[in-house]
């Protein structure tokens, strides 16, 4: 049996008549960028994630940036985040001309560790991004009440967390902006690159949205210095359409998540996702962990079986941050999770019998490995 690791195309076929109507509907009204499908979905999705406000941009690291920039974060300035991300994370903090300052993560869930925030506060703190990673929010009660005791700003990075929650609060409604990521493989995702930053502050999200706009205030009227930032038309319609389907989506993946769980449970060479008590999980990535990671790739690529790795360097050992001078060791539960994740297929669209499958070769492995 061939599982693929996401499979798109079943999606899309899922939706046809609806996404091809969408897409005919933008053409038809060469609303093509920005514009009227962008506002639509945008008045849809904030109060989707409890908020006021949502500002559609052209990617999730848009996103990140754009937040981080409207609410003044600049040269000279630090942003408290974690190792254990997408690249995207720091490098919207440095395009901001920020520093990113990271501590490490808790084992469990491998979100950031509130005990470690105030430690790396300092004078040039500006703000605090948790990343929710793989579709489970951080805890988000203490880092607030840090954050609120040290005057800082809270940007959620939930770009893997559409539809998330929190103690019954959804991802980006906590802190002082949320930012989503709606690549293709995302739980809502566009057909190309899109994002937005929801926030219950009006001001804030009316900056974004001028700046986003090469900072007009009106057509070639510029206000400040912005950037081009806007959201696709077609986009903005093909997500405002699966905005509809989202829920049902992240039940199935919770559904898929149990099936493995269920038939993974007894394994002990693996760890399996954790879900907390305080949160709901959305599963956009299913990652186990092993100390046998490359060979369990391995055996599994064998049978036709697609994973992935998420992330296999931790951002303070990439290249692109060496100038850091931080070394391996520094923040070992980070880098431990980095050796030992394996993302196996997760998508609404994965059935029983393909977990099975994917279970029984798993067991099949550890048995003879």
């Amino acid at each position: 049996m061939k599982v693929p690791f996401l499979d798109l195309k079943a999606q899309y076929l899922s939706i046809r008549n609806e996404a091809d109507q969408a897409i005919q509907q933008v053409i038809d009204k060469c609303a093509f960028a920005g514009g009227p499908f962008v506002e639509s979905f945008e008045k849809a999705f904030a109060p989707y994630c409890q908020c006021k406000e949502a500002v559609g941009v052209g990617s999730g690291t848009d996103a990140l940036w754009i937040a981080l920039t409207a609410l003044g974060i600049g040269d000279g300035d630090e942003v408290i985040t974690v190792p254990a991300s997408f690249i995207a994370t720091a490098e919207a903090i440095s395009f901001s001309g920020a520093k990113p300052v990271f501590i490490d993560v808790v084992q469990s869930t491998c979100n950031m560790n509130p005990d470690l925030i105030e430690a790396a506060i300092t004078s040039r703190t500006k703000a605090i991004i948790p990343v929710h990673l793989f579709g489970q929010m951080a805890d988000m009660d203490p880092i607030m009440k840090i954050a609120k005791k040290h005057n800082l700003f809270v940007i959620e990075d939930a770009c893997q967390a559409h539809g998330a929650e929190y103690k019954g609060r959804r991802a980006g409604s906590i802190g002082d902006a949320g930012c989503f990521s709606f690549y293709p493989g995302k739980n809502l995702g566009a057909y190309g690159e899109a994002g937005a930053v929801v926030t219950n502050n009006t001001e804030l999200a009316e900056t974004m949205r001028i700046f986003r706009d090469h900072g007009q205030s009106k057509k070639y009227y510029h206000k400040m210095v912005g950037w081009n930032g806007r959201m696709d038309g077609i986009q903005g319609a093909i997500l405002e359409i699966k905005l509809k389907h989202l829920c049902a989506w992240n039940d199935a993946r919770r559904e898929n998540a149990l099936i493995y769980k269920e038939l993974l449970d007894d394994i002990d060479s693996i760890l399996l996702p954790v879900e907390t008590s305080h949160t709901k999980h959305v599963y956009h990535i299913y990652a186990i962990r092993t100390e046998s990671r490359d060979e369990l790739i391995a055996h599994l690529t064998g049978k036709e079986i697609s994973c992935g790795i998420h992330y296999p360097v931790p951002i303070h050992l990439q290249e692109a941050y060496k100038t850091m001078g931080l070394t391996k060791g520094i923040f070992p539960v980070s880098e431990k999770c980095a050796d030992e994740f394996v993302s196996l297929p997760m998508y609404p669209e994965l059935n029983k019998d393909q977990i099975e499958y994917i279970a029984q070769e798993i067991k099949r492995f550890t048995v003879y490995s």
